[in-house]
């Protein structure tokens, strides 16, 4: 299975953050316009002022937002100039890629000229800090979310992200134009692109090959305009993998399906089933067999198990 690391370790600079983040958000930029562009930030972590202004630093972290909210505001005001500009003064800048006022609070003058003087870019929201916490903490998962590019097929069957998996040529997308005209979407063909958030695997396409199968004497075929709107899924989470392998290149098949196989994908690990593939085989009605056997086993229902009870009664009945 060919893979391609994108980036192991994503960053997003300050602009992109007020140009991409959620419109609730509404963030003016109060002080430190010109640095936009070269400040970063690059964890999802969001950090509070609040200890910092009293010294206690050894908390901050480089790359993550850095919150001012009504408590640091008010710890601000108490003191005077001189003692405003010392408590700042108290911070490491290299460890601030930017401040962002919450509540719609005025920002004291002294915390403008740390921002101006430090080329760190002051931001405001009227949210308070908890949503605004919130908000930007979700946006910055996905934003930041490692990635990678597996060669393979994406599709969503009956709701769940099924990954197929096979060498070259072994009849990915074929299967998938099958399951597509069966009723099921499309997320992507060929290569899928993956982020990792948290635990979860998400999976989506490259924007200008979205909807678009590549099928060896058809060309590329748009499976939007072939089999309509419903055909074409957007991202979806990787909860099943497939592969799809040549008959001669398995070596043991399992026929009673006594070991559940996992596959590591960017360090997650997905349930697999391995398919292997000969002419007289109807690969898509074994995709969808397969999906229904894990939502089984999702749900507590084991055929075999049954089986092996059923037998394990009979034995004992009759001795």
């Amino acid at each position: 299975m060919a893979s391609n690391v994108i980036n192991d370790f994503p960053k997003i600079s300050v602009a992109d953050l007020l140009q991409t983040a959620p419109a609730e958000l509404e963030a003016l930029v109060l002080a430190g316009e010109e640095y936009l562009n070269s400040q970063v930030i690059s964890s999802d972590r969001i950090q509070k002022l609040g200890l910092a202004l009293t010294g206690f630093t050894d908390y901050l972290r480089k790359g993550r937002l850095k919150i001012v909210g009504n408590s640091e505001i008010s710890y601000l005001s108490q003191l005077s100039d001189e003692g405003q500009t010392a408590a700042l003064a108290k911070i490491d800048p290299e460890v601030v890629s930017c401040i962002l006022i919450t509540k719609g609070l005025a920002a004291p003058f002294s915390l403008k000229l740390f921002s101006e003087s430090n080329k760190i870019p002051l931001l405001r929201t009227g949210l308070p800090s908890s949503r605004a916490i919130s908000l930007v903490t979700n946006f910055l998962q996905e934003r930041l979310a490692p990635q990678i590019t597996i060669h393979g097929v994406l599709v969503e069957i009956y709701g769940i992200g099924v990954l197929l998996l096979g060498e070259s040529g072994i009849g990915k997308s074929e299967c998938a134009l099958d399951l597509i005209a069966r009723g099921h979407a499309l997320i992507s063909d060929d290569s899928v692109f993956i982020k990792r958030i948290g635990e979860e695997l998400v999976g989506d396409s490259v924007e200008l090959t979205r909807g678009h199968l590549e099928i060896r004497g058809l060309g590329i075929v748009n499976t939007r305009e072939l089999f309509g709107v419903s055909s074409v899924g957007n991202k979806s989470r990787i909860d099943l993998s497939i592969e799809l392998r040549a008959w001669n290149a398995v070596e043991n098949v399992d026929r009673l399906g006594l070991e559940i196989q996992n596959r590591e994908i960017f360090g997650a690990s997905i349930p697999l089933f391995v398919l292997p593939v000969s002419p007289a085989r109807n690969l898509s009605t074994l995709v969808e067999t397969a999906v229904r056997v894990f939502l089984l086993r999702r749900s507590g229902s084991d055929s075999l198990e049954q089986l092996i009870q059923k037998h394990n009664t009979m034995v004992s009945g009759s001795s």
